[in-house]
């Protein structure tokens, strides 16, 4: 046979694995009922436990592996079409509808909002990018910022997630697993790190460096040439920027940004000192109650899975099945618990879309735990 003739009888079998798996779907839907009639869970382990054992038997030994592959993904969009039919999806889908429909066609202009650290601050950079005119507070911590939402002092609060050169801010990820909150918005900022010192100070005079980790982290270039210079870890770069100007010493600086400079009545000893020109964080704004703002493209959410093989792979082909893009995706440990993660995803997608409306319905089918955090716009 040549290989139009075998295309040709592919295409028949396709034909008949399709009617077959939509036939297989007509079935599950009648199980859906007599599981509600019943009072039944859609997840029956025991019975997808023989399944596979059985197709497994039934490919051979050559296709073994490649048959439970395919039939784990069968049985998980059962279960995900079972669990839509009865409804279990609702409660979110109709949450975000109603988030929807109540939410300000425009994003406010005016609001108060916590940021970490002082006047300076990236955060705050982020907050005027975001906001035209808002009222800031400034907390000591970035768990300072989630209470500050928590508990209502504040309408919205801005943190640092991801940075181009250091990576992602991992506090703020073990501090979602604490709180409950939901992004409302995104923004990415510029940060051209400065090394800045008190009027008069020499460079070859500096003999300890204050910033944030991350902006240490992001300027390891740098400060891997440095002879006899202590670097300490602050809470803030426009804080480590304060506390030289604020210092008696003449041997301090501050890596910081250059605006801090003008604000702390610092001199600017090096220029650019970032590892990268190019070095942005990516911020993002939260909020206590649900809010989803017109043209909303960027989702994300917080889920945990069983402990065994092929989990995040389930997940993982949902998004390629329905055609979403996977922007992120970043794991942290669940304390007190051994060797079980806590998944990060940001997805790009329309919230007005079924695509979108389809995924949050498989994965709520297929998770253990699972946090939707918001749909929202990122500013660029």
């Amino acid at each position: 046979m040549d290989i139009e003739e075998l295309r040709k009888e592919i295409d028949g079998i396709d034909k008949e694995l399709v009617s077959l798996f939509v036939k297989r779907m007509d079935v599950a839907a009648e199980v859906a009922a007599f599981k509600k009639e019943n009072g039944r869970p859609v997840l029956d382990p025991e019975r997808e436990r023989k399944l596979l054992e059985k197709v497994s038997d039934l490919a051979g030994k050559d296709m073994e592996s490649q048959t439970r592959i395919l039939y784990h993904l069968i049985l998980s969009l059962s279960r995900s079409h079972q669990s839509h039919l009865l409804g279990l999806d609702s409660t979110l889908t109709d949450k975000i509808t109603k988030a929807i429909d109540t939410t300000d066609k425009v994003f406010p202009e005016r609001a108060v909002v916590a940021c970490q650290g002082v006047e300076g601050a990236y955060s705050q950079l982020a907050c005027e990018k975001l906001f035209g005119a808002p009222s800031i507070m400034y907390m000591n911590t970035f768990e300072g910022v989630f209470q500050a939402v928590d508990k209502g002092l504040c309408r919205y609060g801005i943190l640092p997630l991801e940075n181009s050169t250091a990576g992602s801010v991992n506090q703020i990820y073990d501090l979602m697993l604490r709180y409950n909150f939901h992004i409302v918005r995104s923004t990415r900022v510029h940060v051209p790190h400065v090394l800045l010192a008190k009027k008069g100070v020499r460079f070859e005079d500096v003999r300890e460096i204050y910033s944030h980790e991350q902006a240490i982290q992001q300027c390891s270039a740098f400060l891997q040439k440095l002879k006899n210079v202590k670097v300490h870890v602050c809470e803030n770069t426009a804080m480590a920027a304060k506390a030289v100007a604020e210092s008696g010493r003449t041997d301090v600086a501050a890596i910081s940004s250059d605006s801090c400079a003008t604000l702390y009545g610092l001199d600017v000893l090096e220029t650019a000192i970032s590892n990268v020109e190019n070095n942005y964080t990516r911020f993002i704004c939260i909020s206590k109650n649900l809010e989803v703002y017109p043209g909303a493209h960027r989702t994300s959410l917080m889920l945990t899975l069983p402990h065994k093989p092929g989990s995040l792979y389930t997940v993982i082909a949902k998004f390629y099945s329905l055609g979403v893009n996977l922007i992120k995706l970043e794991s942290r440990p669940i304390p007190g618990k051994d060797f079980e993660f806590m998944f990060y995803f940001d997805i790009d997608v329309s919230v007005y879309s079924k695509a979108f409306t389809d995924l949050l319905c498989q994965l709520q089918a297929e998770t253990e735990t699972f946090r939707y955090l918001g749909s929202y716009t990122e500013i660029v």
